[in-house]
């Protein structure tokens, strides 16, 4: 099953970067990236690390607690590390809503 969330608004997201919201249980990050909007797991599967205070460069999201980046565009950790990649959410937009798809959750890669 599925259902689409609206979780913020695009002039907010353009002006933080990085939106932190709740849905559906979950914690997950909206990015703005060079026009393109991203939805991601909040947290980095290595130590759990809040991603939301990371930074966004060059279309990677870096975590806050270590070197590790993940690439926005697959979700995939920079070599060295063995963690699994981000989970990504289907996104779209409404207006000036940005929506994201809560879907029942799959086992990881």
């Amino acid at each position: 099953m599925s259902a689409w969330r609206a979780v913020c608004d695009l002039d907010r997201l353009k002006a933080e970067t990085i939106v932190r919201v709740h849905v559906a249980g979950l914690d997950v990050l909206v990015i703005w990236n060079e026009g393109d909007i991203i939805a991601r797991d909040r947290a980095c599967p290595h130590e759990q690390a809040d991603l939301g205070l990371g930074q966004v460069r060059a279309g990677r999201l870096y975590c806050p607690r270590h070197a590790a980046s993940f690439d926005l565009r697959d979700g995939a950790i920079n070599s060295g590390w063995s963690s699994p990649p981000l989970r990504l959410y289907p996104v779209r937009i409404t207006g000036e809503q940005i929506w994201i798809e809560m879907q029942e959750l799959q086992p990881r890669r």
